[in-house]
């Protein structure tokens, strides 16, 4: 697949492995955990990069900021979920672990992104 102009930006590469391990953690899951709280995790997942990529696409700053704030909340979401899933046994600790880290660094990178396309809009 061709290079996106996307790949470039940390944020966005730390997006696509939440995702991923999302995905992955997710797929051996038996069905009506995949069908409750796994489709609510990949969509959550997924959304963040989704929204990045969908902001980055736009031509006004204002909506390129309001689509990192969705990502932000969707990061929110996944962390929810993914809670759900650790308490209800569906996660291993490695497992919790690998995605917190992903987390822990995901959410100040959106941050540092938000910030760095200035102050247009309310934040």
């Amino acid at each position: 697949m061709p290079k996106f102009a996307l790949d470039s930006l940390k944020v966005y590469a730390l997006a696509e492995e939440l995702a991923d391990l999302t995905w992955n953690v997710t797929r051996s899951w038996d069905q009506f955990s995949r069908s409750t709280v796994g489709q609510q995790i990949v969509r959550a997942a997924d959304s963040v990069g989704a929204n990045i990529a969908e902001g980055y696409g736009r031509a006004s700053p204002t909506d390129h900021q309001r689509f990192v704030r969705i990502a932000r909340g969707s990061l929110y979401e996944t962390r929810h979920f993914l809670r759900r899933a650790h308490k209800r046994g569906l996660i291993t600790v490695e497992q919790a672990a690998a995605l917190q880290d992903v987390m822990r660094n995901l959410l100040p990178a959106l941050n540092g992104y938000l910030k760095s396309l200035g102050h247009h809009g309310s934040s």
